[in-house]
């Protein structure tokens, strides 16, 4: 497939300067149009959306963004793993714009292929969860969300970056890390089960823990220790698409919000989930939030599951730290101003009493 070749618009902000592939603009108080002329689509033919009837939607999609004037390439990724490659591989041919169909997990491994780089990075959801696009604002419909690209607008973000055994070298992720009790939930969830039923296999994963004793480990934040048996750090306020557990956070921030739960059996969390539902955690028994850059999730007794983006990555020990200034992704219109960010970088704990 040609590409044809488009001007570019350069974009000035304070911090930095965007080049952009414009073919329009339109008056001040619209976004800017624009259409890209080597948009690489990686897809993973396994995700929720696309398992059956997949190579419709896809094709469906790939026609909306040609519409739109984008040229367009579509990837197949050819098992766990490749879509960071693939990445890398686009970047090298000159890629203006990678789009990544699938999950968050799908979504993870092209995040890794594109760190550093100033290659923008577009958000097609495709998978279960979703957590990504929800967080965005682009809903769960792959063909909306190929609508909106020309509209979308570039925000360089940090990332977050975990190191284990199982990444000694680090793996960047942009949703959260979660260890413990989800992670247990993630590692036993079979693919097939999935699969059928979606984000409902995750919830009748967590009810199945219930009477279960849990096992319990330390994390670290400076001089600060809290053990705990579920600890997550997210750079989202979606967990799961569905509800929010870290509520103060933004993709804009550079820094975490971290989650501890204690308990050393699954009981207390119906107690934590009600409070979720009401907004009430952080004043919750039994409940840490902070605010963070970086910790340390440090092993216990018994071996102790990590996910990452909502697929797992191994065990504890693993060190976590904010990476700045690492991804361009394509946000909507009045997504920054939809949050509110704070310059401040503070790790101020809001804890409830745990007796």
């Amino acid at each position: 497939m040609s590409f044809p070749l488009f001007p570019f618009c350069v974009i000035v902000e304070p911090d930095r300067v965007i080049a952009l592939p414009i073919i329009s603009r339109v008056s001040e108080r619209t976004a800017a149009i624009a259409t890209y002329a080597r948009v690489f689509l990686i897809y993973n033919p396994y995700a929720g959306k696309l398992i059956g009837h997949g190579e419709r939607l896809l094709h469906r999609t790939v026609e909306i963004l040609e519409r739109s004037g984008h040229g367009v390439r579509a990837l197949p990724t050819t098992g766990p793993g490749a879509a960071g490659s693939i990445a890398r591989q686009c970047i090298d041919e000159g890629a203006d714009l990678i789009l990544a169909a699938g999950g968050d997990g799908t979504i993870n491994e092209v995040v890794n292929g594109m760190i550093h780089s100033s290659v923008p990075l577009g958000i097609l959801p495709g998978g279960t969860a979703n957590v990504l696009a929800m967080e965005l604002g682009l809903g769960t419909k792959m063909e909306r969300a190929a609508r909106m690209v020309g509209q979308c607008l570039p925000e360089r973000i940090a990332v977050g970056l975990i190191q284990n055994e199982a990444y000694p070298g680090g793996r960047h992720f942009l949703l959260m890390t979660g260890a413990g009790l989800d992670a247990h939930i993630v590692y036993h969830m079979s693919a097939g089960w999935k699969a059928a039923l979606g984000k409902v296999a995750y919830w009748t994963g967590g009810f199945a823990q219930l009477g279960r004793r849990l096992p319990e480990f330390e994390t670290r934040i400076g001089e600060r220790r809290v053990r705990a048996s579920f600890a997550l750090a997210s750079r989202v306020r979606n967990y799961g698409g569905d509800i929010e557990i870290a509520r103060t956070v933004s993709l804009l921030e550079d820094r975490f919000e971290v989650v501890l739960f204690e308990g050393k059996n699954a009981f207390p969390y119906l107690r934590y989930l009600l409070s979720v539902l009401t907004h009430r955690l952080d004043r919750t028994r039994g409940v840490h939030v902070l605010q963070a850059t970086e910790l340390q999730m440090e092993e216990g007794a018994e071996r102790i599951y990590v996910q990452v983006d909502g697929e797992f990555a191994g065990w504890l020990p693993a060190q976590l730290k904010i990476v700045p200034d690492s991804l361009t992704i394509l946000t909507p219109p009045g997504f920054r101003a939809n949050f509110h960010t704070s310059s401040s970088e503070q790790s101020q704990w809001t804890t409830s009493p745990t007796r």
